[in-house]
This record gives structure tokens, sequence and C-alpha cells, in this order.
């Protein structure tokens, strides 16, 4: 006989998943354990942290490498930047647009670069199309992005909004590095790029 607790606890059974709902939860739990263990991390590792039996792992990836492969792709997809980029207020001042913009683009790169490197993609091309856009495509993506973004000041820029997004997204990823001179902190980066390299002191 069904009691109204059980009724109770029935109700709130949380639905079962669909595949790609679970394809997606186990990529999201592996991404940062391949960034610390690279290509050595254990499906029993990952479905430990994801909280299911290692089965399940193999019930929507075909093998570890399948799963590897769709982590790397998950890491290269401009759709986590992008919806980002499209959730910053664009009535707050230019300069404050652009440093929550790089902070976002930084932390893009930051989650590439651990993928890739722990992976052995060090430089190369592209490993592979990204939910099915390619390097150019989802450069092109966060471009548009930055494009909108910068949309609102488009009368005071000295170029068209495209064109200063596209600049200022070859900043992001040129940065010049040494080994004595940390990167430059967000908003000093976006200073350098609207007003230049002299202080406001200098002449």
């Amino acid at each position: 006989m069904t009691t109204p607790k059980d009724n109770q606890t029935t109700r709130r059974r949380a639905p079962a998943m669909t595949p790609e709902e679970r394809r997606a939860m186990v990529i999201q739990t592996a991404i940062p354990l391949i960034a610390e263990y690279g290509a050595a991390v254990t499906t029993a590792k990952i479905a430990r942290a994801a909280g299911i039996g290692e089965g399940t792992i193999f019930r929507v990836f075909a093998d570890k490498d399948e799963l590897l492969q769709a982590c790397i792709a998950e890491a290269l997809s401009p759709e986590h930047a992008v919806r980002e980029l499209d959730a910053i207020d664009v009535s707050q001042p230019l300069p404050d647009r652009l440093a929550e913009a790089a902070e976002a683009l930084q932390a893009h790169m930051s989650r590439m670069g651990a993928i890739l490197g722990s992976l052995g993609h060090r430089g190369g091309k592209h490993p592979g199309t990204v939910r099915g856009a390619g390097r150019d495509e989802s450069t092109a993506r966060i471009r548009a992005a930055l494009a909108e973004l910068l949309e609102p000041d488009r009368a005071a820029l000295r170029r068209p909004p495209e064109q200063i997004a596209a600049l200022f997204f070859g900043l992001l990823f040129t940065q010049p590095r040494t080994e004595d001179e940390p990167d430059l902190a967000s908003r000093e980066l976006v200073e350098v790029f609207l007003h230049g390299a002299l202080s406001g002191g200098a002449k």
C-alpha cells in the first residue's frame, strides 16, 4: 500500500536525465579532471566525481576516447563565452563593458589552454570541429558578440564596432608575455586599448 509519505517522495524525485543531458553532465564533470590529470584520468574517477556508476558513462559514450574528444570540443566551444558576453549590461560605460568582456574571454582561453595542454595539443591546428563550428566560425561568433557590446558607442569609435572588436580580440589573444612581467589585468588592458600606452600624466 502506498502511503502519503511514499507519494511525497515520489513527487520530489528528480526526473531521469535524457542521454544528451547525461552526456553534458559527464563532460562538465570531466573537464576539470582532465585539466588536472590529462589523458591519464580514468573513467572510474570521472564517474565518482559525477556521482554515477562507471557503466553509465559508457551508455552515453562509446569509449574513453570519445569522451575526451567531447571534452575538447566543449572546451573549445564559444557558446559559454558568447553567453557571458551577451549577459554584459550595455548601459555600463564602455571601459566597464570591455573589462567584463576581457575577464570572460580570458577565462575562456584559460579553459581551452588547460584542456589542450593537459592532452598534449600544444600549438598546431584546431583539433576538429566545435559543435559543427571550426576555429574561424568560433572566432567570428565571439567577435560578433564583442561588436554588439561596442555598438552603443559606434559614433565615438574611430572605426566600425566590428573592426574594433577584432582588434580587441586580437589583443587579448596575443598579449605579450615575458618571464618577469605578469599579464595585464583586465582593467589595465582595457585602458591601454582605449587610450594607448602613455600614462595619464605623460605629455
